[in-house]
């Protein structure tokens, strides 16, 4: 059994495959530790699999699994999980935005007695204006809604075995990888890394597809956007009741005004807010729609020779003991 097993999520990287394990193997050949790379192709379309399996051929200490379609980053976390076997796990990015030199760190702070080693980011390297101006807006959201800080948090960071087994322990299907290692408790520690540019490709993680990550964790995670609506909607209820008994007091003096625009304003308002009590609603109805029906987090189609013989169960991975 390796001590340490690395989890590489893998998107239509085809180019970026061979530039990371080259970089790991020559990184991690220089010390004495056992490590595992298990790289998960998520429904790729281009060579990634492909470039896996040879990868493998070279070092039997790589393992990889390919998805029957793209399930997401967070199936791919997770299905890296299950799969891995070292007694510390580390997840990163296959593109080595995630300087693997910073895991030398967390190991050393996971032999101190550590659990949980949290990456920290000191900055995030070259994005445009726009793009980092919605990024600080959806952590800012996010820090306030889960009550944990998502401003400088990544996917970057070392589980002891024991939070493997607590997490996959988990009975959700939508999963919200930050959040729940931070939620699951366990000794934590924190290391800073500087986010490094890509060698290859480019970032999937477009503005949209931001705004969706967050809206799918939100209320994956928390019921507190609920619970917004009912104290606006009870503040409306306050204000109504007030501006009922003022109209009322004006219109038994006489003094009532025509108020044509302000009773507009007032059913627009109250229209829109009604409208966007529901869709929040109806994201809480769709998560539960969601858990109810059961589904797999993800469908693996195929895995690397070096696994062991394994079987499916409702579709997800399984090892045999």
């Amino acid at each position: 059994m390796p001590e340490l097993s690395i989890i590489l999520p893998s998107y239509n990287e085809e180019q970026n495959i061979e530039n990371t394990y080259n970089t790991l193997t020559e990184i991690f050949g220089k010390e004495e530790l056992s490590y595992e790379l298990v790289f998960i192709s998520d429904g790729s379309t281009d060579a990634t699999y492909a470039e896996i399996c040879r990868m493998m051929q070279k070092d039997n200490r790589v393992k990889g699994a390919e998805f029957s379609r793209n399930f997401g980053k967070e199936a791919a976390i997770f299905a890296g999980l299950e799969i891995s076997s070292g007694d510390a796990v580390v997840v990163m990015d296959c593109d080595l935005q995630h300087p693997p030199q910073v895991i030398f760190e967390m190991l050393e702070k996971w032999r101190a007695g550590a659990e949980v080693v949290e990456g920290i980011k000191s900055s995030r390297g070259r994005e445009s204006i726009f793009h980092r101006a919605v990024t600080g807006v959806f952590y800012s959201i996010m820090t306030g809604l889960i009550k944990m800080d998502m401003k400088a948090s990544s996917d970057f960071k070392l589980l002891d075995r024991k939070v493997v087994n607590a997490l996959l322990e988990l009975p959700e299907r939508d999963t919200f990888f930050r959040a729940l290692s931070f939620w699951v408790g366990f000794k934590t520690e924190k290391v800073y890394y500087d986010v490094q540019e890509r060698q290859f490709g480019k970032s999937k993680w477009s503005t949209a597809s931001l705004i969706r990550y967050a809206i799918s964790n939100v209320t994956s995670f928390t019921t507190l956007p609920l619970k917004v609506v009912s104290v606006v909607g009870t503040v409306f209820v306050i204000l109504s009741i007030g501006l009922g008994i003022q109209t009322l007091v004006r219109f038994i003096m006489g003094t009532a005004a025509t108020g044509f625009t302000t009773v507009i304003l007032l059913i627009l308002l109250i229209g829109g807010l009604i409208l966007v009590s529901l869709g929040v609603i109806g994201n809480y109805l769709a998560r539960v729609y969601e858990e109810v029906k059961g589904r797999p987090r993800y469908i693996i189609s195929n895995v690397t020779e070096n696994i062991p013989t394994h079987m499916y169960l409702k579709g997800e991975w399984k090892k045999n003991d």
